[in-house]
């Protein structure tokens, strides 16, 4: 794999930077702070120019995309859901910027790095617990990994057991969906790559491109549901 790839100018230039203080910075970890400048600088970019009588182009853009999040966040939990957007709609645009970037010559995507998609899931599954005990409390929370309606007592040490599995399988299951998807893309374009360059690989390339998309979405959809089972516990139950 790494003999395939090529290297990124830019980290090159980013290590040599950083050569004076013995640092050196992995290409995801470049990659990524890259994704987060360029929100940062939207970010500002849009604020600086808000108009509710005339709104640009980028704020119109942008406006369209959280009610996408908002859209699905409350098909999943209803109006509630609009409370819970800053995160899942962040995980969204940081995957997906992640995985545009693989179609970049020059860039690469940092969600091709198995520690990158942990690092999300792992960000996702902590919010979700945190919010699920905010809303019904410590003890009320932890009570419904081990007391099932119609489920007798005695069988709670093993409903719970089950249940501590099943959570914990959710930061497996969703950095695995992520990475091998990514992973797989960009590894089949560089093989067909070194064999026939340049109009061989488009197909797959442009088929990254949906996949990418696709995988954000799936990230979005999964940390509404587990967040609408979080927070209302009960009715989940």
């Amino acid at each position: 794999m790494e003999a395939l790839e090529h290297p990124s100018p830019l980290v090159a230039l980013i290590n040599a930077l950083l050569a004076p203080l013995h640092v050196h910075a992995p290409d995801h970890v470049v990659f990524s702070a890259l994704i987060c400048l360029i929100v940062l600088v939207l970010g500002l970019l849009v604020r600086s120019r808000l108009s509710v009588a005339n709104p640009g182009s980028l704020q119109i853009i942008l406006e369209d995309v959280v009610s996408f999040f908002l859209s699905v966040l409350e098909t999943n939990m209803g109006p509630k859901g609009r409370q819970f957007l800053a995160l899942p709609g962040a995980l969204f645009v940081f995957i997906w910027m992640g995985n545009m970037m693989g179609q970049i010559p020059g860039l690469g995507a940092p969600t091709s790095n198995v520690n990158v998609p942990f690092a999300c899931a792992l960000t996702l599954w902590i919010y979700y617990h945190y919010q699920g005990i905010r809303a019904q409390g410590v003890v009320s929370y932890l009570k419904h990994f081990a007391v099932m309606p119609g489920v007798p007592l005695a069988m709670s040490p093993i409903i719970f057991t089950i249940e501590v599995i099943s959570h914990l399988s959710r930061v497996l299951s969703l950095t695995l969906r992520l990475f091998g998807n990514v992973f797989g893309e960009h590894l089949v374009v560089l093989i067909i790559g070194s064999i026939v360059p340049f109009i061989a690989p488009l197909p797959i390339q442009f088929l990254g491109l949906v996949v990418g998309t696709l995988q954000a979405f799936i990230f979005l959809t999964l940390g509404a549901i587990y967040l609408t089972a979080a927070v209302a516990v009960d009715e989940h139950h």
